[in-house]
């Protein structure tokens, strides 16, 4: 899926004079966090958000006439905005994006075209909504988390024994595990009766773990496992 499916395209933007009570005031106003900066001809320059803001204004607003407010009130966005933010395309991959934002700490990106005009933002929000619609987790269903041996054909078996139960699938996601010669498979079925499911797994010889205390923080650091695929 790519970013231009999942942005926002309406995006609130100010100008770079803009006072930042202004943009605190506008994103009060809109409930959000992240404001790009354009110039006239909408090319972004800049972005600023809540903590810029918060970063900016003294710890305790309410002192005397004189003090830091009065410097406060005469900065500008221009002098607070992060310059030249890293930026997406419309045709990167939300993968892309979540990693991205994921390395650079942030909690949104602009999204841009060729000319760096602005076409819309990405924000986590943004991705979370397009990984549940993706992952299917949106609909009523099941957790399942099977436990297999790294082997070509192992991902077939355990689909072949689930379609003919006639259950759907939400979706099927593979992850490393703590042993490097096994694999952790998560499938959402879209059902909340899989007893005989689960039993039939077992007989089959997989060994079913529990979703709830997986912890994908505890996997190894410097290590690095291709996924395998059937």
């Amino acid at each position: 899926m790519f970013v231009s499916r999942t942005m926002t395209r309406k995006v609130i933007t100010l100008d770079q004079d803009s006072s930042i009570l202004d943009a605190q005031e506008l994103m009060a106003k809109n409930k959000i966090r992240h404001l790009p900066i354009i110039d006239k001809d909408r090319r972004l320059i800049g972005i600023i958000t809540d903590r810029d803001i918060r970063s900016a204004l003294p710890y305790n607003p309410h002192r005397e006439p004189g003090s830091e407010m009065e410097s406060v009130l005469k900065l500008n966005v221009k002098d607070v905005m992060t310059k030249d933010p890293t930026s997406i395309t419309p045709a990167y991959t939300i993968q892309d994006a979540l990693l991205l934002i994921q390395n650079l700490k942030v909690g949104a990106l602009p999204v841009v075209d060729d000319d760096q005009k602005l076409k819309g933002i990405i924000s986590v929000r943004d991705l979370l909504g397009a990984f549940i619609n993706v992952l299917g987790i949106g609909e009523p269903g099941t957790l399942v988390c099977i436990l297999v041996e790294e082997r070509i054909g192992q991902l077939k078996k355990i689909v072949d024994a689930i379609t003919a139960e006639s259950i759907s699938f939400g979706s099927v996601l593979v992850a490393r595990y703590w042993d490097e010669n096994k694999r952790a498979v998560f499938i959402y079925l879209l059902t909340q009766r899989v007893a005989h499911v689960k039993k039939k797994l077992k007989d089959l010889g997989f060994t079913l773990l529990d979703p709830m205390e997986w912890y994908l923080d505890q996997l190894p650091k410097n290590e690095s496992h291709p996924e395998t695929s059937d």
